[in-house]
């Protein structure tokens, strides 16, 4: 016997002849269990009835009469007209339930398929599907300007036909991949590519797929490698021009210090104003010379090479060169105590501190207590320099054009740079795949930041 779960009200159906395996009582007591109990026991045909009490959220009759529950019942008659109509009329509308929701789900699948589909089609970029195997597997159309093909003909063949470098399928795992390609385009060239690649699950293929979306970047490249060709140009002509103006400039330092020294009493007050006058613009082109060279240097001179310096080493040793300019303004340098090694060549680590702080002193103005601090920080990818003071700051228009090739802003004192520091400064920074950039207000000091990669 198997206990029957039905939501029909019991009390209106006869129960007489039906097995019983259970009976639920509403705030009954336990004698009353034991009684029903007993009653069925006695014919030795419900020794697993099970009887139990609920409160009063579940409301079923007390008074309920179980007529001839005693009789012994080996074959039950027919369940009751209605009971069984409800469960009949049930199970014959099931097979159309079944059916209608199979539409549905079948029709909401068709829909996202030809959504998926009409998206991949009217995307302007190339999307193909490549195997494990490395066969095209799907291509969208605008695969065609690409390639020059027919995207129904592009399935199948394998991506090294159309590939220069590994597939980006070998690079797509359990997440999502990125990386640049080059593919042979439909004029024979060569051109460059971003991609973003990711495994899927495919039916019929074993392995699954890589998706790759393509992202054409051959102009970008090309515009790229011009700039880089006529940076090395003008770099070139940069290094040539300082060579060719540092002859005649020791000759023009050379010759009026001479002059200051041999004929100083007979050129008079006068004449010794207007001879210092030349030799401070020969000191300022020589500093400009300088700063070019170093500038036009950089990633020419094979000084580039990165390796783990400690900036705490550099610092001192800039410290001590500039110790009579910090002593002069009366300004305390702070550098940090242990800082983490940074991955730069030590040559150009000095060079930023060297800008950086010699920066902050040109530009400290009158402050009570001048101060320069500064930073090295470390995150997971990263470390980043900071050189900050409590000098005049910078304006907000200015904190872009600072970095500016011979961009030069007014020192307190009327007196102005080369305007080559700070563009050595992000050039270093570039070099390394960093950057450069400062923050600040005018009254509240500045701050310049170098992020440098940590790999």
């Amino acid at each position: 016997m198997s206990q029957c779960k039905l939501s029909f009200d019991l009390r209106k159906i006869p129960l007489i002849g039906w097995p019983l395996t259970g009976c639920t009582f509403s705030r009954t007591s336990a004698t009353r269990r034991r009684e029903v109990r007993r009653a069925f026991e006695d014919d030795g045909h419900a020794r697993g009835l099970r009887t139990r009490g609920f409160g009063a959220r579940r409301e079923l009759d007390e008074d309920l009469e179980l007529e001839r529950a005693r009789a012994r019942c080996t074959k039950p008659p027919p369940p009751p007209a209605e009971v069984v109509s409800p469960l009949a009329e049930s199970l014959a509308s099931q097979p159309d339930r079944i059916a209608r929701s199979r539409t549905r789900r079948a029709d909401t699948d068709l829909g996202r398929t030809d959504l998926l589909g009409a998206i991949l089609d009217g995307a302007p970029d190339p999307v193909v599907a490549i195997d494990s195997g490395g066969r095209l597997r799907y291509a969208n159309p605008a695969c065609h300007a690409l390639f020059g093909t027919d995207p129904a003909e592009l399935l199948g063949r394998h991506v090294s036909e159309l590939m220069q470098a590994h597939a980006p399928a070998q690079d797509a795992g359990a997440g999502v991949r990125r990386g640049h390609v080059e593919l042979r385009l439909a004029t024979g060239e060569i051109g460059w590519f971003s991609y973003t690649a990711q495994r899927m699950e495919l039916a019929g293929a074993t392995g699954g797929v890589a998706v790759v979306f393509l992202r054409d970047e051959t102009e970008r490249r090309r515009d790229e490698l011009r700039l880089s060709r006529h940076n090395d140009e003008l770099e070139q002509t940069i290094r040539a021009l300082a060579h060719d103006l540092r002859s005649p400039l020791v000759s023009v330092l050379g010759f009026s210090r001479l002059l200051r020294e041999d004929f100083g009493e007979a050129l008079g007050e006068r004449g010794a104003h207007f001879l210092e006058r030349i030799h401070a613009a020969g000191r300022t082109m020589e500093s400009l010379i300088r700063d070019l060279l170093e500038f036009a240097r950089i990633g020419h001179d094979g000084s580039d090479a990165p390796a783990l310096v400690d900036p705490r080493e550099v610092l001192l040793q800039l410290r001590s060169e500039l110790k009579p300019r910090i002593e002069q303004g009366g300004v305390e340098l702070v550098i940090p105590e242990h800082p983490p090694l940074v991955r730069c060549a030590r040559t150009r680590l000095y060079q930023l501190f060297s800008n950086l702080v010699g920066n902050a002193l040109d530009h400290m103005g009158c402050v009570e207590k001048p101060r320069i601090e500064v930073e090295v920080r470390e995150s997971a990818d990263r470390h980043e320099l900071v050189v900050r003071d409590n000098g005049c700051g910078i304006p907000a228009e200015q904190r872009e054009r600072i970095f500016e090739m011979f961009h030069s802003v007014q020192r307190p004192g009327g007196r102005k740079g080369t305007g080559i520091g700070l563009a050595i400064v992000r050039k270093i920074a570039e070099r390394y795949g960093g950057r450069a950039f400062a923050d600040g207000a005018p009254g509240e000091g500045a701050a310049f930041h170098v992020v440098l990669p940590r790999g």
